[in-house]
């Protein structure tokens, strides 16, 4: 029997230990996440481990409500040690759950605790966690330059002022790049109730009044120059399906007239609106040589009661089962045809839809880039041992796995970067089985080299950083 999280968890072959050795010293780059640019500048040391551990993690509340906790030990009011006391009491029953390795692995690196938390060491590990907070050192930018990351990209609004990455720009202090990523989905979200409110926040931003189509777009393009200015490399869009429409462009004009007046939209008049906007976008993208990353397939909000109490990315959201090939193809090709095709990562969320995804992005590579279009890493519901194993072998099946950008944490969470060391165990672990099968030649070096390019040097090729 093997011991519980040693230091040859997930490495069952000599190969697979060996690559570790060389994957886990790369740095980190974390080029997609859900952090605060503003709570990085503040950098405030935290009260506690509740604190520190569950004030934004819905996937830790999503497994608190299924053990059966009450909402008021979740997002609600009782206190920090009541909540963590819930949360030590659940996680016994999170078998198979990568929040069970996850958990272990943030006592493990961040704190030295090496016991299991359960009812019954959750007082002995309450009291630990917080003496090592109280004396400092888990501030965020700490725990940021702790865990050996180099470079964030964070999720910014187009009417963002992006004020708190230029402060961390000027401060030479601290040796971790803060990069905004432009993510325009209240732009997009013509069919939201939320795009009247945000048009308003944008006109306030941009010192513009946004009364038509052609203005918002100007707008917006104007921004995204702003955003290179402050550094971005990269955009964010999240779809449950990629929408493909056209109409002509007086249409689109009376389209966004009835958004903007908060008007209802058929299906087709929002998948035209949303086409065309994004294809304006992404040829900016291409222009300013940055990357678009587009996350497919979550169907969110799912409990309304739930949603009208605590808002959203709260833990109700789920996977989604449209059929998203059709309209990603045609918006790949119309992108293409016009050699404005951006840099590209697809994240799918519907793990049925991996060999879909696998398959798309040999359709446009290319041009003498090194993998323009990345399949990206195993994303929210898929970042567990399964998850990860079956994008891997996807990409190895029908890609260049050599020539994958890796992992991100995709989390609000400054203690998620353990989560960087469960991918690179899962990946070595994954290539040793192939050489210990007689499946790849065992050529130590360049295996180790492949760890090390996955676990870092292909992403910060691949973004520029």
């Amino acid at each position: 029997m093997k011991k519980f999280m040693d230091d040859d968890f997930l490495l069952s072959t000599d190969t697979a230990k060996e690559l570790f050795r060389a994957a886990k010293e790369m740095p980190i780059f974390d080029w997609h996440c859900h952090l605060s640019p503003k709570e990085i500048y503040e950098n405030k040391n935290p009260d506690d481990i509740a604190e520190l551990w569950l004030s934004y993690d819905h996937y830790k509340w999503r497994a608190m409500r299924s053990f059966g906790i009450d909402e008021k030990y979740i997002t609600g009011d009782a206190d920090g040690y009541d909540k963590f006391k819930a949360w030590a009491k659940t996680m016994p029953y999170l078998i198979g759950n990568p929040l069970y390795h996850w958990t272990h692995l943030e006592l493990q690196r961040y704190f030295g605790i090496y016991k299991t938390l359960s009812p019954e060491t959750c007082d002995e590990i309450w009291e630990k966690c917080n003496a090592k907070i109280k004396k400092g050192g888990f501030s965020p930018r700490e725990l940021i330059e702790k865990s050996g990351v180099v470079c964030v990209c964070t999720t910014d609004d187009p009417a963002d002022t992006l004020e708190y990455h230029k402060l961390l720009a000027k401060d030479k202090s601290f040796s971790c790049r803060v990069l905004p990523a432009f993510r325009p989905e209240k732009a997009l979200g013509i069919d939201s109730p939320a795009f009247v409110p945000w048009l308003s926040k944008l006109e306030n931003t941009a010192g513009v009044k946004i009364d038509s189509y052609e203005t918002l777009k100007k707008v917006l393009k104007d921004r995204i120059r702003y955003f290179d200015s402050v550094g971005c490399l990269a955009s964010d869009h999240s779809f449950s399906y990629i929408p493909y429409a056209r109409c002509e462009k007086e249409e689109l004009q009376e389209i966004f007239k009835k958004g903007a007046a908060g008007e209802k939209l058929t299906v087709f008049e929002s998948d035209c609106y949303k086409t065309d906007l994004l294809t304006e976008l992404a040829k900016e993208y291409a222009s300013c040589g940055w990357v678009m990353e587009l996350h497919v397939g979550a169907l969110r909000n799912n409990n309304t009661r739930m949603f009208e109490k605590i808002g959203a990315d709260s833990g109700f959201d789920s996977i989604d089962d449209c059929n998203t090939a059709s309209g990603l193809s045609k918006f790949l090709d119309s992108l293409d045809r016009e050699n404005s095709l951006p840099k590209t990562v697809l994240f799918n969320l519907n793990p049925r839809d991996n060999f879909v995804y696998g398959s798309m992005i040999g359709n446009f590579q290319g041009s003498g880039n090194y993998s323009k279009i990345q399949y990206g890493a195993a994303w929210w519901f898929n970042d567990n041992y399964d998850g990860m194993r079956k994008q891997l072998a996807t990409l190895a099946n029908l890609g260049c796995l050599g020539k994958f950008i890796g992992m991100v944490t995709d989390s609000r969470s400054f203690l998620s970067y353990p989560r960087h060391e469960y991918f690179r165990r899962i990946l070595c672990e994954y290539i040793g089985d192939l050489v210990e099968e007689g499946k790849y030649p065992h050529d130590t070096e360049f295996l180790k080299k492949v760890a090390e390019d996955i676990s870092y040097n292909n992403a910060a090729a691949y973004f520029g950083i």
